[in-house]
This record gives structure tokens, C-alpha cells and sequence, in this order.
């Protein structure tokens, strides 16, 4: 049984916290270095639906995408809902870990994840990493389709292998061009239009498009826009470094017991609309 302080370990060879964002909050949030772990939870966002899914699973460590405190903090009262997370996760002895954006550059990464789930084979990085001498790191994807299809129909590909949320599936532009090449980059994208459109993609997915940028990024160019929600384009990276510790645990001999949150934690919860303006 391995001991929390060696999975930690093998958790940072795969996402390496110095490749992390400065302004970013990856590394362990809580948890005994001694501890022994037996069974982890893999999840989007650390908040308190996922903390009790890992007491009543039983976990002993929680992975999650997204950071805990990543502006910081000055208590950990449990009157607040952050507080209340790490009250329950030290009264239950369980860990919790981030893997942010170390993990969206990684390779694999969150966009090799989406890419993935979208059956989509990856080409190169959006925007590579200079410091990887394969080419192989860095943030989003670019991908091709093994058949071009129309942006309408890639759309629907889309809504149908990602996890359902309240929003679905947002196109902006001609959703009859043909799409053959694809960006795709988990969670907020819209930061990354001009590697976009330098890469010559037909299609870029991604999450939290905002209004300004995408009326911008169709008047500069023919560019066909996909906008899914954030949890959604990031959950496929669970299952993904489930499977990654999966073969870790099977190579040491550690015979954890891996698992991935199926609870949606995307904060939007329903959808209302009177139909498409004329």
C-alpha cells in the first residue's frame, strides 16, 4: 500500500508543478505525507459535492483540475464553503491535490483528453511549449477529423460524446462549411484566437467564448466557433489521469482502487430559450 507522500510523487513526474502558471495554485492542498492510500477520486473542481462522494467512497486521496484557494486565503473557518471543504476532508484523513494548468500543457494533457472524447487525432500543440525539444507540450491542440464534415455536424459530434451540461453546445458561424481541421483547447479559450487563426484551423472548440471576442474573431475571418461549457471540455482529462495512476499503481504493485466523479459540477443548472432570433 503506497504511502499518500509516493503517489504525490508519481502525480508530479506526470504534471510537474514548475511547469505550472505563475499566477496558478497546483500541488497539494492537504493530506499526511505517511498516510496510506487506497482509493482516489479524480474530479474537476473541489468544491463540496465532490468531498463527500470521496467519504462515502471511501477515498483516501482527491485529485482535482482546479485549484482550491487559487487566489489565496486567510482562514479556513469551516462558516465559509471553502473552510468547509478542507474541514471535511481533514476530519475524513482525506488528501486533496491539484493538477491545473501543469496538466493543461502536459503530455498527455486536457486537450489531448478532449480530442479524445471528440474521436479527433492530434497533430501538435496549439501554442507548443519552447521548452519541450519534441514538440509534444503545450497549450490546446490541433487536430484533424478523418472525414471533413460540416460545422453543424461537428457540432452535434460534440454534444453528443461530451457530459451533457445545461448550456450544450454554442456555434457561431456557417454551420455548413466543411471542417477538416480542428483547435480544440479545454476551458477558457478565447485568449487564443490568433494561434488559431495562425495555425489555419476550420474550427476551434473550447469553453467561456464571451461576446466581444467571438463578434471579433467571425468579422476577421471565416473561422467556425464551437463553445461548450468549462467542466464539460475539462472532464474528459479525469478519466484520462485515472487511467494514467491506474498504470502506475500497476507497475509498483500499489493495487489502488481508482475512480472518476461522474457529478456534474458545472455551476449553470438549466436552460431556457424561446428559440433562435430570426
Amino acid at each position: 500500500m503506497p504511502r499518500l507522500s509516493e503517489v504525490i510523487a508519481a502525480l508530479d513526474a506526470l504534471w510537474p508543478p514548475e511547469r505550472a502558471e505563475g499566477w496558478d495554485a497546483v500541488g497539494t492542498v492537504c493530506g499526511e505525507p505517511d498516510a496510506e492510500v487506497r482509493r482516489v477520486l479524480f474530479a474537476v473542481d473541489p468544491v463540496q459535492e465532490i468531498v463527500d462522494e470521496a467519504v462515502k467512497l471511501g477515498a483516501d486521496l482527491i485529485v482535482t483540475h482546479h485549484p482550491l484557494y487559487l487566489r489565496g486565503t486567510t482562514t479556513v473557518a469551516a462558516g465559509h464553503f471553502k473552510g468547509r471543504v478542507v474541514h471535511t476532508l481533514i476530519k475524513h484523513d482525506i488528501a486533496l491535490h491539484v493538477a491545473h494548468t501543469n496538466a493543461d500543457t502536459a503530455d498527455p494533457g486536457v486537450s489531448d483528453a478532449l480530442a479524445g472524447a471528440l474521436d479527433i487525432r492530434v497533430v501538435r500543440p496549439l501554442v507548443p511549449d519552447a521548452t519541450d525539444p519534441s514538440g509534444r507540450r503545450g497549450l490546446g491542440r490541433i487536430c484533424e477529423l478523418d472525414h471533413p464534415m460540416t460545422l453543424g455536424e461537428f457540432a452535434a459530434r460534440a454534444a453528443a460524446r461530451l457530459p451533457a451540461t445545461a448550456q450544450g453546445i454554442r456555434v457561431a458561424g456557417d454551420t455548413e462549411a466543411l471542417v477538416k481541421t480542428v483547435a480544440v483547447s479545454g476551458g477558457s479559450g478565447d485568449s487564443l484566437f490568433d494561434a488559431v487563426r495562425a495555425s489555419g484551423a476550420d474550427a476551434f472548440l473550447t469553453a467561456d467564448l464571451r461576446h466581444h471576442p467571438v463578434s471579433e474573431a467571425t468579422q476577421h475571418a471565416p473561422l467556425g466557433l464551437i463553445d461548450a461549457a468549462h467542466w464539460a471540455t475539462e472532464w474528459p482529462w479525469c478519466e484520462q489521469a485515472a487511467a494514467q495512476l491506474d498504470e502506475i499503481s500497476d507497475r509498483h504493485g500499489w493495487d489502488l482502487r481508482v475512480h472518476v466523479s461522474k457529478t456534474v459540477t458545472d455551476p449553470w443548472s438549466s436552460h431556457h430559450s424561446s428559440g433562435a432570433p430570426n
